[in-house]
């Protein structure tokens, strides 16, 4: 891959993740999304609500990646602590954030809904932080440097992830083809690797399920060049023939 390709990591921050009572949903969603436009997502973490732990993560994966984005601890609760831990890996302050209010105010008084000192943590923004809009539920999160702070349930984090788009640099887009072969992993195991060093450019991948008793491959053949992708695609393809054919 070339070094101009941007990279990302994706920090899912929460307790009930590890413990198994949140089944995440976001992960998928975050690469596919990325795929798209052209970033590469390179790594991901699961941590739980430690401050300590979360700093230390966030830190690692800023100075690493191009992009973080995080899910999750953003909410009204004593344990929705992200915004501090942000805070404290850049060093700033956080307070109530003027524009912040003023959205989740005007929600609120529309909805009848009381304000209290709960609902106020949702409007604690990390210094020189910008709001990411929420359309779903409108508490907002923020982006700071290459950090983009997001809520964990997945239909706001996908409107977050929207209005978060246009601010970032994507690359050359991720081009993929598959080839399903009727023909075992073990099969072609030796041949993919050859392919495999003959495009150097390309990225093969070998995906065995199991059809009617007996196992089948699906081979994903991955590049940003479409004539590379092509050509060992191609030799992917003619894999059954070839090795059918009677040695001399």
């Amino acid at each position: 891959m070339t070094s101009s390709i941007p990279t990302a990591a994706v920090l899912l921050i929460g307790d009930e993740i590890l413990s198994g009572r949140t089944k995440d949903a976001n992960l998928g969603y975050i690469a596919d999304y990325l795929t798209v436009i052209g970033i590469d997502l390179k790594e991901a973490r699961v941590v739980s609500d430690e401050e300590d732990d979360i700093v230390a993560a966030l830190n690692a994966l800023r100075t690493r990646y191009t992009y973080v984005f995080t899910t999750g601890g953003i909410g009204p609760t004593h344990d929705d602590i992200t915004a501090n831990c942000v805070a404290a890996a850049f060093g700033v302050a956080i307070d109530h954030h003027p524009e912040a209010l003023k959205i989740l105010r005007a929600h609120w008084q529309a909805r009848g809904i009381e304000e209290n000192e709960a609902r106020l943590r949702m409007a604690r923004i990390p210094d020189t932080a910008e709001l990411i809009l929420n359309s779903v539920s409108k508490a907002p999160g923020f982006h700071i440097g290459n950090v983009f702070v997001m809520a964990g349930v997945p239909r706001i984090m996908q409107a977050m992830l929207d209005e978060v788009a246009p601010k970032l640099t994507g690359g050359a887009v991720m081009l993929s083809r598959t080839v399903p072969l009727d023909l075992g992993e073990g099969d072609v195991a030796k041949r993919l690797k050859e392919i495999q060093l003959e495009h150097p450019g390309v990225m093969i991948g070998s995906y065995p399920y199991e059809r009617d008793g007996r196992f089948a491959t699906n081979i994903v053949v991955r590049s940003r060049d479409e004539v590379a992708m092509n050509a060992a695609a191609e030799e992917v393809e003619a894999l059954p023939a070839e090795l059918a054919a009677p040695s001399n």
